[in-house]
């Protein structure tokens, strides 16, 4: 009889809980149980298991064996606790030393041949071993993103054997040291390559300051996508804390393969318009993250946004105002993370040509009121700008383009932010209605023009202080200390493309 006992991580929306690992041996008929709510995955691991133990040369006890992960009503997935199961039978067969399993914590799947195998969700799990102060053994593929974690003793391996002759002294695997990393390249598209659209590239500039959402409206070819891919160039880098979380997210998310030499970029996502609810906001019997979680504290663009499906914008409200998503199935709910900042573009009418003065378009005034009402006033509402992108002078096409490079406009606005991390610790799209009386408030003269514009454009109270907030933002671009007329008057132009003002 043996009892051994090992500590692991489970997966549940980007946080690792910790899972106790308790394998008991006893007398009788040779039978392998498991209890702790696995699921299928985990259960079939007693397989993998028994095949590890065999072609490792272990011997694999001929009495009952009974599993354990605690705690009891948390959900375990995967192959994750694998290498910890065949390390606890080893412990509690007395074929492993025991005395150096509770300063770790396990993770791995296991091959047959005993080699480990990668899993995923490893970053949240090396966040939390971190902070417990214990060491972190896991396989070899899953080392480089567990090394983002700065101050985390990591050991890898390849195979079951160089675990076992670590713990049992006889050959200690070395503590995982890299190398230092050259901050990766951007790459992101320079702003100068788009022709013309001074309006359009101001407002982009705006919205980057500030972390205003944008919708641009103009025919096809005018250079809404380009602009859009654009804006990850003007935004700061993430800092540390903020890369690690959004690294979380694409660790959990197995949608996309994790890239450890991307993880300070800040995320871009581009769905397309076919993309369902769940796409979006994520989802399953196991939620994951969808791309409002991933595009977490970077952009999220939604071109042909009158394609979407009116069901699927309509999720994008809450985690627009709230900066989280809370996903809630039957038997388990998790949240998310999704402080995105939305930019979005559509075509003024169904056939795209409203306005460009080519004359090729003859959709009737009804036509283009739905076609436009495939945005709800809600939506609309929560976006902050709505800027025109008009077809450009075919003679800028192939003048020169004097324009500002992204590096420029990226200075000013971060100059902008420090503004308004030093006055509010947070930016300008963030500010709560207090905040906003206490950071944005208006001369005389400010308070009739917003008064007049309120009337003539049925504007909300919501976008009342969101052309406040754009207006902070104006103002902190041009480094002054108080809104001025001109600044709130530049604000109030780009909610002209608001449902009142349609």
């Amino acid at each position: 009889m043996g009892l051994c006992v090992l500590h692991s991580r489970a997966r549940e929306g980007i946080e690792a809980p910790p899972v106790t690992v308790e394998v008991h041996l006893a007398g009788g008929l040779p039978v392998l149980s498991m209890v702790g709510l696995p699921e299928p995955a985990v259960k079939e691991s007693k397989d993998r298991v028994r095949g590890a133990l065999l072609n490792g040369r272990f011997q694999f006890p001929a009495g009952r064996v009974t599993i354990n992960l605690a705690p009891a009503d948390l959900p375990k997935e995967g192959g994750r606790f694998d290498l910890s199961i065949a390390l606890g039978i080893l412990g509690a067969s007395g074929q492993l030393a025991t005395r150096a399993l509770d300063g770790v914590e396990v993770l791995g799947e296991l091959a047959l041949s005993g080699e480990l195998r990668p899993v995923s969700g490893v970053l949240p799990a090396a966040l939390a071993v971190r902070d417990t102060g214990r060491e972190l053994i896991l396989p070899q593929q899953n080392a480089a993103e567990a090394a983002l974690v700065s101050g985390l003793r990591l050991r890898p391996a390849h195979h079951l054997l160089e675990v076992c002759e670590h713990l049992n002294g006889s050959r200690p695997i070395p503590i995982h040291c890299p190398g230092p990393q050259a901050p990766p390249e951007p790459g992101y598209p320079d702003l100068d390559e788009v022709r013309g659209q001074e309006s359009a590239k101001r407002a982009l500039e705006i919205a980057a300051a500030g972390g205003h959402s944008l919708l641009m409206i103009g025919p096809p070819g005018t250079g809404k996508s380009m602009l859009a891919h654009r804006l990850p160039g003007l935004l700061p880098p993430l800092s540390e804390p903020e890369a690690l979380e959004t690294a979380a997210i694409r660790s959990v998310s197995e949608r996309d393969p994790f890239d450890p030499a991307t993880w300070r970029l800040r995320p871009f996502r581009s769905p397309h318009h076919t993309a369902s609810g769940v796409a979006l906001v994520g989802g399953g019997s196991n939620p994951r993250p969808g791309e409002i979680s991933l595009a977490h504290l970077g952009v999220l663009f939604l071109d042909e946004l009158s394609e979407f499906d009116r069901r699927v914008l309509e999720v994008l409200r809450e985690p627009l105002e709230s900066g989280r998503i809370h996903i809630s199935r039957a038997a388990r709910q998790a949240e998310f993370p999704a402080r995105f900042q939305l930019v979005a573009a559509m075509n003024p009418c169904p056939c795209g040509y409203l306005g460009d003065g080519s004359g090729r378009c003859h959709c009737t005034a009804d036509q283009v009121a739905r076609y436009r009402g495939r945005i709800s006033g809600p939506l609309l509402d929560r976006i902050d700008m709505h800027v025109e992108v008009p077809r450009i002078d075919p003679s800028r096409l192939g003048a020169p383009n004097a324009g500002a490079t992204s590096s420029q406009v990226r200075r000013r606005v971060c100059a902008a932010r420090d503004r308004q991390l030093l006055r509010a610790g947070k930016m300008n799209s963030a500010l709560t209605p207090k905040e906003i009386e206490r950071d944005c408030p208006l001369d005389e003269q400010g308070r009739r023009l917003m008064q007049q514009a309120l009337t003539r454009l049925a504007l909300s109270a919501r976008a009342y202080h969101r052309i406040l907030k754009v207006a902070r933002t104006i103002a902190d671009l041009a480094d002054c200390d108080a809104i001025a007329s001109a600044h709130l008057s530049e604000a109030v132009n780009y909610r002209r493309l608001d449902r009142g003002a349609a």
